[in-house]
């Protein structure tokens, strides 16, 4: 019987950790703030990405500010190598990052292990 208990929660485990970092968990995308022909977003950092997605409109200026709450070493990096962009981002302190919008497309970013996931969609 415990053997029984014991397999069961490990499919269960296994299963959790399967979906946790291959299943496709959608978010809902934020569009940048826009005035003054500029546009910005903050995506805070804390255990991921919070909107992980982010929305910007083609040729117009952009900036990402990023604020890290997680100690996470992971975390304090950030990579978007589409753009060239891999930066350190200090914890519980804005970091700003300008964003090239002269081509639409969908550009993926991830923390420094890529284990966490963001992306911007530029339309």
């Amino acid at each position: 019987m415990i053997k029984l208990i014991v397999l069961i929660v490990a499919i269960i485990l296994v299963g959790f950790i399967a979906w946790w970092f291959f299943g496709n968990h959608a978010t809902a995308a934020v569009d940048a703030a826009v005035s003054d022909h500029t546009q910005d977003v903050d995506v805070e950092v804390s255990g991921g990405y919070s909107p992980s997605t982010v929305v910007l409109k083609k040729g117009v200026p952009a900036t990402v500010t990023f604020n890290r709450k997680d100690p996470s070493s992971c975390l304090e990096q950030v990579v978007f190598p589409d753009f060239g962009i891999n930066e350190f981002l200090p914890q519980n302190q804005a970091h700003a990052i300008a964003i090239d919008t002269s081509k639409s497309g969908e550009f993926d970013y991830a923390c420094g292990m890529n284990m966490f996931h963001g992306k911007v969609i530029i339309k």
